[in-house]
Formats: structure tokens, sequence, C-alpha cells
């Protein structure tokens, strides 16, 4: 299935064809795509309304530099300002860390959205691409931070996407913009990067989404597209049943595969449940690519957002104001 990128602050003509096309089960939302909360909760109904299927329809709002929409929101702290408050004390880092999730999914389920890609599960390890993103270098500190961002949101009834697996912050190069390898053993990745993963999996997280870096030394392709990080290390060693989604194939390190098309079915093939074609111009080719006929949406079916929200009932809601005010005062200091 695809998860679409779209271009401005309403739908297109092309892209109401998109929604139409069987395999096309949501759209992901950036800050081109934002003008207020107003705007944006229209565009979920368009988007909603436009679709013969329910549409997962999904943004990365982690906090810090990675938060998509920001006029009329909580302003995020980074996940690595709670690593930072852990030095001093851990177990009310801990508790901040669960009341920034629950902030943010609830103020994205109120705005119309069901899923926001969180929490990253990486480690902040010099990586380009990741930086604050992470909560922090050791991988026992990350792990129980992920254990409690995981609660958070699903306290607000939001699902958790750990990413990006196997983990993508112990190499330099950002894979936006560039291959990126990571040329250790496999026990040495087992024991320092998979264990915020496996401890996000303990805690209930219902998705994960791969890394494309190539880890030569575990298998020839990058983890997005090898049928031995998806099938045998996340499938079968760690026994998760969840849902896998594939990184934004719009980007440098995706082109490895091939074009657009060979893109789609290499990470599909590999055992992704959905692939994210983010960039507007790839959409098209994207939605050729894959054929018309019966789709297992209901494979995403526990991605949708479990409770109704709307900013009026956030407004009275004491837990949301307690976080709202925590993490304001969290940005000042």
């Amino acid at each position: 299935m695809l998860i679409i990128g779209i271009e401005a602050h309403a739908l297109t003509v092309a892209e109401r064809e998109f929604l139409q096309h069987p395999a096309v089960a949501g759209v992901i939302l950036f800050s081109r795509n934002f003008a207020s909360k107003a705007q944006l909760s229209d565009l979920c109904a368009e988007i909603r309304a436009g679709s013969p299927r329910p549409q997962l329809i999904c943004v990365d709002q982690e906090g810090g530099r990675v938060q998509r929409f920001r006029e009329g929101f909580a302003k995020l702290p980074s996940l690595e300002r709670f690593g930072e408050l852990a030095r001093a004390d851990t177990a009310s880092a801990l508790a901040l860390a669960r009341e920034h999730a629950f902030l943010m999914a609830s103020e994205i389920i109120a705005s119309g959205l069901d899923l926001s890609f969180a929490p990253v599960a990486d480690l902040g390890r010099g990586n380009l691409a990741i930086g604050n993103r992470a909560f922090a270098a050791d991988p026992a500190t990350v792990a129980m931070f992920i254990e409690s961002y995981v609660a958070g949101m699903h306290d607000a009834g939001m699902a958790a996407t750990l990413k990006h697996f196997p983990g993508h912050g112990s190499v330099l190069e950002d894979t936006h913009f560039n291959q990126a390898v990571d040329s250790r053993p496999y026990a040495e990745i087992a024991e320092i990067d998979l264990p915020p993963f496996t401890a996000g999996m303990r805690a209930g997280a219902d998705a994960v989404m791969m890394a494309h870096v190539v880890y030569p030394q575990v298998a020839p392709d990058p983890a997005g597209y090898s049928p031995h990080w998806i099938g045998t290390v996340l499938k079968s060693e760690l026994g998760f049943n969840g849902v896998v989604f594939s990184d934004d194939i719009g980007m440098a390190a995706a082109e490895s595969a091939g074009g657009v098309a060979t893109r789609i079915g290499q990470h599909l093939a590999a055992g992704c449940d959905a692939v994210l074609a983010c960039p507007p111009a790839c959409v098209g080719e994207a939605v050729a690519a894959m054929p018309v006929r019966d789709y297992p949406l209901s494979r995403l079916q526990p991605l949708f957002a479990a409770r109704p929200m709307t900013w009026d009932t956030l407004a009275g809601n004491d837990r949301y104001r307690s976080a709202l005010r925590t993490m304001n005062q969290l940005e000042q200091a």
C-alpha cells in the first residue's frame, strides 16, 4: 500500500484521483500543507471525504526541529532535552517525556489526523539526520524513554511507530541526501542499537519505520528493502507483528533500488506493509506502479486514532493543560 504526500493546503484534481486508487491507504502531511489549525482540519476532512475508503492521515510531529505544525500548536521541546534532564532526575524526566507524547498526540488527533510517526528510537551519536531528535547516546537510557513515550502516545489514543529500524544513529550520513553505510557486525548492532526498539515493542508499539541504511556485514540491501532485516530479524527473531513502514522512497538513499516503481516493488517484496512516497513529484509514478486490486487495508486499521478528540475538548482537559504549561516552561528554561 502507499502513503502519499500532497502539494499544498488543499487537494489538487490529480490528488483527488490518486485517492480513488485502491493502493492509496493514507496521506502524510508536511509544513507545506499547513497554514492554520482551521485550514488543517478542513484539509483532513477533504482527504477523508475524497476517498472511498478510510485514509490514514500522518505527520512527523516529533518536537524540536521536526515539528510540521507550529502556529497554534504547543512548541514541543526536542527529545534530547529529556535525556539532558535525566542526568539530574531520571524519574522526573521519564514522566515529562510521557507528557510530551500525550500533548503531541492529543493535538494531532484533535486536528483530524491519526498518526505522528514517533518516537525516534535511534541513538544520539552524531548522525546528521537525527541530531537532537534522539533522547540520548546511551542505549539503556533511550530504551527507558521509548517505553515512556509509547505509553504517553497510547494515553492519548495514538499508535506508536518506532523509527528508524534497526538504528540510524550510529552512522554520520543523512539519508535524505546521501547513501549511509554502517559497517559494524550484527552482534554490535544488536547490543547497541536494538535495545530501544525491543523496549518499544515490549511496551506495545504498533508500527516500525525502516532505515534507508545499508549494514553490509548483515545484508547487502538497505534495511528498508532487506528481506533479512524485515523478515528474519524484525518479524522472526524479534517477533514483531505490527505494521512495517518504509521511510520516504523520495530520499536519496532509496535511489539505490532504481526508479520509483522498482523502489516500491523492492520494499513491498521485502515485507513492508506500506511505502511512503512523500515528494508530490513522485506520487503519480508511485500510484501508477500499483496494480488495481484488493489491498489488505485492515492491516492499517490499528493505527487509526482510537478516540475522538477536538480542540474544544482539549481546552477542558486537565492533563492536556498541565502538559502544555510544563512544555512551555521547559522551552523557556
